[in-house]
């Protein structure tokens, strides 16, 4: 009986060593590629200081660099991404968590629905160029708009399809959650389903659905291969939704390996830099909305 308890201890004693030494390796990560950036991007913030992210001029012959047209950029795909991809996502969720739980069907679905999230960016990228693009030209033909095709607005397109699984897969299991007896209690009070997705199921579960809806936008602001194929990568700040633009992402995707100049490849870094602390502040917002939420919920 000790010897079984000693054994149960001293692998308690390791379990804990272990989830102290996870917790404390992915701090050290963290602080290294926040100050490894930090670091490398010194020269261009010393020598543009925070104008840097407010410059519209993105000129590497001069040495003139700016982020704001690629911040503006990557605002605007990954936001009207996630507009356009809201209504899919929740619906989806209610699908598969409340209509169709089992069943081929519901597998199929299933199973597409993780395929989407499981397709290399470069073939949606291939899939936007020959498939998308023409049909956005076309689009823009009709309503008299300078027919591009890439753009604002095609990236975006590409992006919402692709951060849709994230979200209705978060989504799914959340609302597969909510308790059948709450939900059984309301249609024998004659609630319609209607009613009780609206009333019960969505309210007890939009913690989780708003958290995999700030996971996919997440996923839309770091986005790179699929945008630099679609978007048109021109370095000034779009006219409207349908011109031309790049994000951050691009931007470093199309320039690092032909930035000669130290200034240049600083500027890019910079640029990594500022996507990094973009994507911290939306994370934190998103964290302490989920944790508000929850209050609101238990209470």
């Amino acid at each position: 009986m000790e010897r079984k308890f000693l054994h149960t201890n001293i692998k308690q004693r390791l379990f804990d060593t272990l989830i102290k030494v996870a917790g404390f390796s992915i701090i050290v990560l963290v602080g290294a590629i926040f100050f490894t950036l930090l670091d490398s991007s010194h020269p261009s913030f010393k020598k543009f200081g925070i104008n840097f992210i407010f410059s519209k001029e993105w000129n590497p012959v001069f040495e003139r660099f700016g982020a704001f047209p690629f911040l503006m950029g990557t605002i605007l795909t990954s936001v009207m991404a996630l507009l356009f991809s809201i209504l899919f996502s929740i619906s989806i969720s209610i699908l598969l968590g409340e209509y169709l739980k089992k069943g081929i069907f519901a597998l199929f679905i299933r199973n597409m629905t993780e395929l989407l999230a499981g397709i290399p960016s470069i073939v949606y990228g291939f899939w936007g160029l020959f498939i998308l693009v023409p049909l956005v030209r076309n689009f823009e033909m009709k309503l008299n708009l300078p027919s591009y095709g890439v753009g604002i607005f095609t990236a975006s397109l590409i992006l919402s399809i692709m951060i849709i699984p994230y979200a209705s897969s978060i989504g799914r299991e959340v609302i597969a959650l909510v308790p059948s007896d709450i939900k059984e209690a309301a249609y024998a009070l004659g609630a319609t389903r209607y009613e009780v997705i609206k009333k019960i199921i969505l309210p007890y579960a939009k913690s989780g659905i708003l958290a995999g809806i700030i996971l996919s936008f997440g996923r839309a602001l770091g986005e790179t291969m699929a945008v630099t194929m679609v978007i048109g990568n021109s370095n000034f700040v779009p006219k409207t939704i349908f011109h031309p633009g790049n994000t951050m992402a691009s931007v470093i995707a199309n320039e690092f390996t032909e930035a000669t100049s130290e200034i240049h490849s600083s500027a890019l870094i910079e640029i990594g830099f500022l996507l990094l602390l973009v994507t911290m502040i939306v994370n934190l917002i998103g964290r302490y909305i989920i944790k508000k939420l929850s209050v609101e919920v238990k209470s």
